[in-house]
């Protein structure tokens, strides 16, 4: 069940008989011919002698290999509303072909709505950041043990909505409290499209519920904090040696007799951003200095990217949330089985699912929004 929420920006597309919105069709051509190359270039053995560039021919592959389905159900979806309207023409208005023919127009403009989304979101320049890896961090912030424990769930619900796309999540550092609960969590999420779909959930995410500690059944309200950092690869920054102080310790919490009796835990201070990484998952020391460095390197791109973004940013009037980490995004009411994402104005009382994983119902709206905002943008 959707509460009546603010209604998302959507243009008034006019799908006639002659015309497609947007020129779409040379677009579609455009991501059929590229397509064609790159698969070509993909059959070249030789391409793999250079890993980075068969990395990325690979990701350009899969996005374009969506695109040209896309484009494909795009372009039947527009013959059959231009059969269906024909044939409403040639009909009586009270025939049962024609009463069809209206029911089949209908679902099929609104197919098209949707599709024109994918497609235009083809037209934008891609993001490279958004075939990424993904590193999430999530910490506890105002609420105490209450906090930590729906850091927790958050994880959970990040972990299940994981599951549902086929993703693979790496786990890297977290710090467990008491009755379960987590005073933070940094975990990696392997798979296509990650970055693209989780980066909408960087920010402060409030619940409202009664927490197991409260003896009196009062709501309480805490918050937790979401990074979302896409993976950085070598090339993106540039780390020395010298710039590097790193020490070795011995793990805490959790883990066995192995963890806790080896100096495993490994702690990399980087010294011209005062940044520091911490990783302990692991009970060999090399594999947690591999994974600290890639937190690490994923920290610095963040930062890489923010300042870049700022100048963007500073262009438009508007967008879908600026990611940063004060900025309260989503509101949480169990008891109310509410979920608010106050970017979008968007309200579901489908909470019990949302926090199972079904994360759909929100990131997709996001994205089309922010879609909306980009295309709205672009030279006339």
């Amino acid at each position: 069940m959707v509460a009546s929420a603010a209604p998302l920006p959507t243009h008034n597309y006019q799908f006639s008989d002659d015309q497609l919105p947007m020129d779409l069709r040379p677009h579609i051509e455009k991501f059929q011919r590229r397509f064609a190359e790159v698969e070509a270039a993909l059959s070249d053995p030789k391409v793999f002698d250079v890993p980075a560039r068969a990395q990325e021919l690979s990701r350009e592959y899969a996005r374009l290999k969506d695109l040209v389905a896309t484009g494909a159900q795009f372009l039947k979806a527009h013959r059959e509303l231009e059969e269906n309207r024909a044939l409403i023409a040639a009909e009586p208005d009270d025939s049962e072909m024609a009463m069809m023919a209206k029911e089949e127009v209908a679902r099929l403009e609104a197919d098209l709505k949707r599709l024109t989304l994918e497609v235009q979101r083809g037209v934008l320049p891609p993001d490279p950041t958004d075939s990424r890896n993904t590193i999430v961090e999530i910490r506890a912030g105002a609420g105490g043990a209450e906090s930590a424990l729906f850091a927790a769930d958050l994880y959970r619900m990040f972990t299940r909505y994981a599951e549902t796309h086929g993703w693979k999540v790496e786990p890297m550092d977290s710090s467990p409290s008491d009755l379960g609960g987590l005073r933070e969590v940094i975990f990696g999420v392997n798979g296509q499209d990650v970055y693209k779909r989780l980066k909408y959930e960087s920010g402060v995410h409030r619940v409202q519920r009664v927490p197991a500690t409260e003896a009196q059944g009062r709501i309480h309200t805490s918050t937790c904090t979401v990074a979302v950092l896409p993976e950085a690869e070598e090339v993106d920054v540039e780390i020395r040696p010298e710039d590097l102080d790193i020490q070795v310790c011995r793990a805490g919490g959790h883990g066995g007799q192995g963890v806790n009796t080896t100096d495993s835990a490994v702690r990399i201070f980087h010294k011209p951003t005062g940044t520091e990484v911490r990783c302990q998952d692991e009970r060999s020391q090399l594999k947690n200095k591999a994974k600290a460095m890639k937190v690490l390197r994923s920290r610095l791109l963040e930062r890489k990217l923010a300042d870049e973004k700022a100048k963007y940013d500073a262009q438009r009037s508007s967008q879908v949330g600026t990611g940063e980490r004060s900025e309260k995004i989503r509101t949480y009411n169990f008891p109310q089985n509410r979920v608010t994402d106050h970017r979008i104005e968007l309200t579901l009382y489908n909470l019990a699912n949302v926090i199972e994983g079904d994360l759909d119902g929100i990131i997709n709206p996001l994205m089309n929004h922010d879609l909306e905002q980009k295309l709205a943008a672009l030279p006339t």
